[in-house]
């Protein structure tokens, strides 16, 4: 698209990463930046949650950046190079396969007949025969069981939770890790997400404490 500002910042990471650019963003790796994605993908989560939309729409331009460098750096790879134009095809290739409903005239009756057939579709096309296929076990801990419940749940798999506990007993790492789970598991099975509930307690007593 003639004059699109994605095409111009594709050649301005392109002038940056290449010789005579920027030495910092020449000596950059996959895992070196990874810090950055996860840093700026909190930043607009705080924007967006102070509905602050001039530092949505940066903190989103930061985070499109780590994309873009990803995919620039993805391009030097001797065996397996692959360039945002081939991320941006494949994202698109996905989102038409996992929504027939309104690319292959498929009729669904709710949104959880969605929910249901993109599960099924990504199941196939991952060929996933494992409950934990697919799960990211890097990602932070309270998220991280919110996801092993729901894919219990999907699965049919029992797993044990805590029915009741008590914080009025000693703490150790077992005892309060079965607090958590037990009290994930209740929001869980409220439809409750926890982490949304927790880091709204966390804004209350940020405000109580001070000004940022």
């Amino acid at each position: 698209m003639q004059g699109s500002q994605l095409q111009r910042l594709v050649e301005v990471m392109n002038t940056l990463r290449s010789p005579g650019g920027c030495p910092w963003d020449a000596e950059q790796t996959h895992e070196s930046l990874l810090k950055y994605l996860l840093e700026e993908s909190y930043e607009f989560v705080d924007a967006v949650q102070s509905e602050n939309r001039i530092d949505m729409r940066e903190e989103l331009g930061d985070v499109l950046l780590q994309v873009y460098f990803h995919a620039r750096m993805a391009q030097e790879h001797p065996t397996d190079p692959f360039s945002i134009e081939d991320v941006a095809r494949g994202i698109a290739d996905k989102l038409i396969r996992r929504h027939p409903h309104v690319f292959d005239g498929v009729e669904v009756r709710d949104t959880q007949e969605v929910i249901e057939n993109w599960e099924e579709i990504k199941k196939r096309e991952k060929g996933r025969t494992s409950a934990l296929d697919g799960v990211a076990m890097s990602q932070p801990a309270l998220p991280l069981i919110e996801k092993l419940l729901y894919r219990a749940e999907k699965y049919n798999v029992e797993v044990t939770t805590p029915d009741t506990v008590s914080i009025d007993g000693p703490a150790d790492e077992n005892a309060v890790g079965q607090a958590l789970v037990a009290v994930i598991a209740w929001a869980h099975a409220n439809g409750i997400d926890a982490e949304a509930a927790l880091r709204k307690e966390a804004m209350r007593i940020s405000r109580e404490i001070g000004p940022a």
